[in-house]
């Protein structure tokens, strides 16, 4: 789940170099690419449980706070399905992202992506 949360979040920032660093990382732990093709639309793709659904909405809303700040219920749904530990953990996985993010989006970081020709 935090390499879901953090490719999210690099999505919502717009920053390839993490995107391209977070996907490597889930795929070494087992993510399957269809999750990750379909993480953009989380909210509709039915293979997200519950739980990680929640997550995802809730590094949206720390990624996206000065919109819409953290709306009380997606605080409520983070209360029913993560103790107080995993969302101070999910918080801090979210909020340290989202400075990885700002930094290398304003360093110019360089993906390291794999070359590969395109089919035909």
């Amino acid at each position: 789940m935090r390499e879901l949360i953090k490719i999210r979040a690099s999505q919502n920032n717009g920053c390839v170099f993490c995107l391209a660093l977070h996907t490597r990382e889930a795929h070494k732990i087992g993510e399957i690419d269809e999750r990750m093709h379909l993480l953009d639309a989380w909210r509709e793709a039915p293979i997200f449980s519950d739980r990680e659904r929640t997550a995802l909405g809730w590094t949206e809303a720390i990624t996206l706070v000065a919109q819409d700040h953290v709306p009380d219920e997606i605080y409520d749904e983070m209360r029913k399905h993560f103790s107080e530990q995993e969302i101070i953990d999910l918080t801090a996985a979210a909020v340290a992202i989202n400075m990885w993010n700002r930094l290398a989006i304003a360093l110019r970081a360089t993906p390291q992506v794999e070359s590969r020709k395109a089919a035909a």
